[in-house]
């Protein structure tokens, strides 16, 4: 792979990272935060009743949080993501079958929303303000990213059977064979990973629903705009840019 080619393409994760960011921006604020608004009104109205109405004083204001802490995250979050992203895309680009720019970015993207993201969302979604044991968010953080890292380890498992597989099953059947044992190891992962139940019996259901399926809907904006953005930047580069350099690195080596 030519430096300078993976650097092109380091350079376009980046941005396409940053454009998916701002898209991911605007469905938080619109969809997301007014859940959120709802939420902290119920923990504030618990807190009042605890305290006898006493309040604490805001380190940050609300509108800040929801401006520009909200855009300062997610936007920063593009830039470094949309940066792993493209370095997998470089390795990933020839070496996963025969797709195109396009396809090879859309896949990428898609794996990752299905590991970084709903793998363990399904097993510990997201929680709004006034939901969840202060006492145990150490615990339930450290349980997040480790069913991160196993679905991302298991994904790249899976990937790597169905390669093996192939020139005895077939491609169709290797895929489908790899998907099942994945879908098999992330069942056990679930039954044996300790789970929390720590919603209150007063905490509105639709709330919960509403702002999990927001936290959904920012991640899926994201990676569905990054596929489609880097794909589009990538196709430019190494199709309708200079031939010799495309074919760099369009050509896996090793």
């Amino acid at each position: 792979m030519n430096s300078i080619s993976v650097r092109a393409l380091l350079v376009r994760g980046m941005i396409a990272g940053v454009i998916a960011g701002a898209l991911a921006l605007a469905v938080a604020y619109f969809l997301g935060e007014s859940q959120v608004d709802a939420a902290i009104a119920i923990e504030e109205a618990h807190s009042h009743a605890a305290h006898g109405g006493g309040e604490e004083e805001e380190l940050v204001s609300r509108t800040m949080q929801a401006t520009g802490g909200l855009a300062t995250a997610l936007l920063v979050f593009g830039v470094a993501v949309g940066g792993i992203a493209a370095l997998v895309y470089a390795y990933a680009l020839g070496r996963i079958g025969n797709f195109g720019p396009r396809a090879t970015a859309a896949l990428i993207a898609g794996a990752a929303l299905l590991t970084v993201y709903v793998v363990p969302f399904l097993k510990y979604p997201a929680n709004p303000p006034a939901v969840g044991n202060p006492d145990t968010i150490g615990k339930r953080t450290t349980l997040f990213f480790l069913m991160v890292a196993l679905s991302l380890l298991l994904a790249v498992a899976a990937v790597i059977i169905g390669k093996r597989l192939a020139p005895a099953l077939g491609n169709w059947n290797a895929t489908i064979a790899a998907a099942a044992g994945f879908v098999l190891a992330i069942g056990l992962a679930y039954a044996f990973l300790p789970s929390f139940d720590e919603v209150g019996k007063d905490f509105p259901a639709s709330l919960l629903w509403k702002f999990r399926l927001s936290t959904l809907a920012v991640q899926t904006t994201f990676w569905v705009g990054f596929g489609l953005i880097f794909g589009y930047l990538t196709e430019r580069l190494l199709v309708s840019g200079n031939g010799a350099d495309a074919r760099r690195v369009a050509t896996p080596v090793g």
